[in-house]
């Protein structure tokens, strides 16, 4: 008869090599930081103390206890001053103790600078300091001080070899190049210090916002650019930015700069804000932002959840006994023991066929008795069957395990996700960036909103409201209103819109086609950058190479999460699935993902153009096999027990998970912990759409009432020769209502023609000549 074989979840390794042992590191930690205080307490004191006890010492009873010093640190601690001070490097002996505690912190793991650039630096500047102490202070009556002067014996013997080489004056100079060089090696702000000095320039303050002088002076470099055609560069501040800025004000402790790589005349900065090269921080605003605590979840694991030897036993029997029934002989079964399921993994003799166990699925599930049994003929990766059978108690994974595992805690994924536990109890995580889109369908009742809660609260656990954005979908009006708190902090909709949970139809299709418009400024400014993707764009921008004054911003990832999808497609059809199919086959790069969820896989509601843009699905329970086909192409989301059981689906392999469970209060409290934190003054706003872009021209347009941008939008369009709202809106950094009023001027005036759909508007005038004629006889008529 087959042996069973019970796999365990971890081993104790036989032996531990010393410098892996965390017990050793942190021992050795702990003594250097002790030491490196120690040291600290016996070198500050003897820079008071050494004259008087360094003759007490010199006693011939100075061992005796009835001789005592001043030293804080005692006999020992005023001896090791003295060596490092006194005789070796003088003052410069002040870098020891800093290599040691350096050292001592990256034992213990605490955040701490680059450990091998400073002990370069502390190293260089113990033997570079020294000399230059020993130099300046050698003809001087201090020179006894300390015991051998300021830069002990080292830096005076050092000193006095340099002077007799290259007399006083050289040697003074290469002491001070020398001292350049360490500055300059220890921070690059240094050479913009010495480059302001040389050039007898002030330095420019640094702050997070340019402030108004700078944008006056950048102004003014325009100015001298328009007699050559150029568009001069102003920056309006409308009333939603001057909101935003009220809240920043605690914020903001000066101005930042930014420098732009462009080659064009037209995109250079002014020199005064060139000198700032911190990076720019986009959580700056809301700094003081908390992440939730792991606590405001609650452990819904129960201790009777166990599978015992004597069900793995049954089991084992009965799957032998069918398959010895027709036939089938087996060498060895080992049994993987997950949350909902048991893997029992089968290794058939030989001359075996593989088909012939794969037909017996139904008679092993009466013969166990068993709902959800399913087989995996092979296992791949592996010489073995695998046959999923349902545990007898099942267990429930709380999202709280999940979040707290150090896998999913120590993840560096853009978009990082945890959805549950495999059936090896192995926590299961991927990045929704690389996804990059998913397609959630399942059954009522089977897992779908839990599965989507767990995917938001991920991202709520890792990520920060300044670097992701919620589009929340939810034609039900119950599932993810709960969200609704968050508005300020992570959720993005309209500017009109008056709740940031979407659940009309006709605003979900405006919502839908204003992100296709965002999709598409996205990658204006991807190409204006010459960047492929969102990451490349955002570390130039922090880095401080795109220019705010072009329309550079930071883009922050936006995750629109659809409930219901079936729902949309019955009232609202291709208006919902061609945004959403252009969204998934072309925002990948630009950061805006894609989450679905439908209870009703059909094929008219996972059509072929949806799947074809989903490479990555989860399937939870389904009634037939042809629902399981239509998701995942394949069988098996049939045979799945419920309850959060699931099957992911990446493209190259399938897994199935059992799904974290997070209940509706842990929801409730996360978003009230959020919500109750300092906000943004408003939600994420998109660019409007009013079912055209950029609107269309009325007979009513005034133009008496022209914007004040309008003549210099009229040029930038000229000079282009291209009739776009998103152009207006990235040449003067308008926002997208006022730039589409503007467009709808100049199609009055006869500047561009009408409205022509996804194409640009035609530009009807060719040359500033022409163009100069027309705004003076619109300006005659207006007045």
């Amino acid at each position: 008869m087959a042996k069973i074989k019970k796999e365990k979840e971890f081993e104790i390794p036989k032996k531990i090599p010393f410098r892996k042992d965390d017990r050793w590191r942190f021992l050795i930690g702990v003594l250097l930081c002790i030491f490196t205080a120690y040291t600290l307490v016996a070198m500050v004191s003897y820079l008071f103390t050494w004259s008087s006890d360094q003759s007490l010492l010199q006693n011939p009873q100075a061992g005796s206890t009835a001789v005592e010093v001043a030293n804080s640190a005692g006999k020992q601690g005023h001896s090791w001053a003295y060596l490092l001070i006194g005789r070796y490097f003088g003052i410069a002996a002040f870098f020891i103790p800093y290599m040691v505690l350096l050292w001592g912190l990256h034992l213990l793991k605490v955040k701490a600078p680059s450990l091998l650039k400073n002990f370069i630096l502390s190293i260089t500047g113990l033997i570079l300091f020294s000399v230059i102490l020993g130099f300046t202070f050698m003809h001087t009556s201090l020179l006894g001080l300390l015991g051998n002067g300021f830069g002990g014996i080292n830096g005076l013997y050092a000193a006095r070899w340099l002077g007799t080489e290259l007399g006083n004056f050289g040697t003074a100079l290469l002491l001070l190049f020398l001292l350049i060089v360490w500055c300059v090696m220890l921070n690059k702000r240094v050479v913009h210090f010495l480059e302001n000095i040389f050039r007898r320039k002030k330095n420019c303050r640094a702050s997070f916002a340019m402030t108004e002088e700078e944008v006056k002076e950048a102004e003014k470099d325009e100015k001298g650019k328009e007699e050559e055609g150029g568009v001069r560069l102003e920056v309006e501040k409308n009333e939603e930015e001057e909101e935003r800025e009220e809240g920043e004000k605690s914020d903001e402790e000066g101005a930042i700069e930014f420098i732009d790589e462009g080659k064009d005349e037209e995109d250079k900065i002014p020199a005064s804000i060139l000198n700032n090269e911190a990076l720019f921080d986009p959580t700056l605003e809301l700094s003081g932002y908390k992440f939730p605590p792991v606590d405001l979840l609650n452990d819904h694991k129960s201790a009777n959840a166990q599978v015992s030897d004597a069900e793995l036993e049954k089991n084992k029997n009965k799957i032998v006994k069918t398959l010895n029934d027709y036939k089938i002989g087996i060498d060895k079964i080992i049994a993987t023991i997950g949350p909902t399921v048991t893997l029992y993994e089968i290794v058939p003799k030989a001359g075996v066929r593989i088909a012939a166990i794969k037909r017996l699925e139904d008679d092993i599930a009466l013969s166990l008795a068993a709902l959800g049994v399913r087989i995996i003929a092979p296992i791949p990766g592996k010489g073995t069957v695998g046959i999923e059978v349902p545990n007898e108690r099942p267990e429930i994974v709380s999202m709280l395990s999940v979040i707290s595992d150090p896998k999913f805690k120590e993840a560096k994924y853009d978009l990082p996700v945890v959805l549950g536990k495999t059936i090896s109890n192995k926590i299961y995580t991927f990045d929704l960036a690389k996804v990059p889109h998913l397609l959630v369908a399942g059954a009522t009742g089977q897992g779908k909103s839990v599965g989507l809660n767990a995917i938001l609260t991920s991202l709520l656990y890792k990520k920060h409201p300044a670097e992701v954005k919620f589009v929340l979908v939810d034609p039900k009006k119950v599932e993810l209103s709960l969200y609704s708190k968050l508005e300020r902090h992570f959720l993005a909709k309209l500017p009109d819109a008056d709740e940031a949970i979407i659940t009309d139809t006709q605003k979900v299709i405006y919502t839908l086609k204003s992100l296709t418009i965002e999709m598409d400024a996205r990658y204006d400014l991807l190409q204006m950058a010459k960047v492929r993707n969102i990451k490349e764009y955002n570390e130039r921008y922090t880095n401080r190479r795109l220019n705010p004054l072009k329309g550079h911003r930071y883009l922050p990832y936006i995750v629109v999460v659809i409930d219901e999808f079936a729902d949309l497609l019955m009232t609202a059809g291709r208006e919902v699935e061609l945004p959403i199919a252009r969204l998934a086959q072309l925002a990948r790069a630009i950061g805006i993902h894609l989450v679905i969820a439908t209870q009703r896989p059909t094929v008219n509601v996972v059509t072929g153009l949806i799947k074809a843009n989903f490479p990555a699905r989860i399937a939870f329970r389904v009634i037939s096999n042809v629902d399981s086909r239509t998701i995942l192409d394949t069988t098996g989301a049939n045979q799945l027990v419920g309850r959060g059981d699931m099957l992911v689906s990446t493209g190259n392999e399938m897994i199935r998970v059992q799904c974290a469970f997070v209940d509706t209060p842990e929801i409730e409290k996360i978003c009230k912990y959020i919500g109750d934190q300092r906000g943004y003054p408003q939600a994420h706003p998109l660019p409007e759409y009013t079912g055209e872009e950029g609107g269309s021209s009325s007979p009513e347009t005034d133009l008496s009432q022209r914007d004040k941008f309008f003549e210099e939008a009229a040029r930038v369009i000229v000079q282009h020769q291209q009739g776009s709202t998103s152009l207006i809106q990235r040449k003067l950094n308008l926002g997208y209502n006022r730039a589409g009023r503007i467009m709808d001027q100049l199609e009055a005036a006869g500047i561009v023609g009408p409205f022509e759909g996804s194409k640009a508007r035609q530009v009807l005038i060719s040359d500033f000549t022409t163009l100069d004629h027309k705004l003076a006889e619109i300006k005659r008529l207006g007045d």
